[in-house]
């Protein structure tokens, strides 16, 4: 039996316990919980492979196994499995709040006129011990505390979790404000929303939601799907996509984009789903 290596704790060396009797490896281990400690890390397919998807300060990953400063994990966010580099891991985090702004900074001190300590994208997830002000304090630093939402609080318009990345330039696999492509984008908006979301495109065009028939009246939030892609309906004959002509998550006209890239000769829409 063939398994999608993208959602598959098992490398032949090691395996997680679960898949005991069910995968082949030199032996099975009960995954250790770690958190992403860096604002952003690639996962990526294979140790110095290329970058499947990233992975966002703060998110729990279930280590395998650390071999030559390289770490075989899964996302517990989405089970995705590949490897990131161990420096990008610390311990195991029990986060109170997730960042809802598009970005935010961490300074040293409650005072936005210090030099900042680092910055977090959408969906950081930090641990809040106190406030100043109108600052939340963490381990890390102060973060302006309106960035900020307690986990669990879903919000209700996906796209209008999207919209908040507009501009954010194209990045093949990306998952930030940094850089994020069409998959991202998606995945980024559900979560906030709380709706579990796989990584790809290809996942979701088979899990998000139910599929509409052709020629169906769209409706906000809608997600159309060609092969490869995936774009947010924001409106009547508008969608709000991380694609590779603007090279940058932008609007443009459903039938303009349909036109455009069967033009290319990359067909035209392969589906069309609306979340529950």
């Amino acid at each position: 039996m063939s398994h999608d290596r993208r959602r598959w704790p098992c490398n032949g060396r090691v395996a997680a316990e679960r898949l005991r009797g069910v995968a082949e490896a030199e032996r099975f281990v009960t995954p250790e919980p770690r958190t992403v400690a860096v604002p952003v890390a690639d996962l990526l397919a294979a140790p110095g492979g290329r970058r499947d998807r990233q992975v966002v300060y703060g998110e729990a990953l279930d280590v395998l196994e650390i071999r030559d400063g390289i770490a075989f994990v899964e996302a517990a966010k989405d089970d995705y499995t590949g490897y990131v580099a161990e420096s990008a891991l610390g311990p195991a985090v029990e986060a109170t709040h997730v960042v809802r702004a598009a970005a935010t900074h961490l300074y040293p001190e409650a005072d936005i006129k210090v030099p900042e300590r680092g910055w977090l994208t959408l969906g950081s997830r930090v641990r809040v011990t106190g406030t100043t002000g109108a600052f939340a304090e963490t381990p890390q630093g102060f973060i302006y505390a309106r960035h900020l939402a307690p986990v669990g609080d879903a919000e209700s318009d996906p796209v209008a979790v999207a919209e908040r990345l507009i501009g954010t330039p194209y990045l093949w696999g990306g998952n930030s404000r940094q850089g994020i492509d069409c998959s991202g984008l998606v995945q980024a908006a559900c979560v906030a929303c709380g709706i579990a979301c796989p990584g790809d495109s290809d996942m979701q065009s088979r899990e998000l939601g139910t599929a509409l028939p052709e020629g169906a009246e769209l409706r906000r939030g809608d997600l159309v799907f060609w092969k490869g892609h995936v774009a947010w309906v924001a409106a009547e004959d508008l969608i709000l996509h991380a694609n590779g002509h603007d090279m940058a998550v932008a609007f443009e006209g459903l039938a303009a984009a349909i036109a455009r890239i069967e033009a290319q000769g990359e067909g035209r829409p392969t589906g069309w789903r609306r979340l529950a």
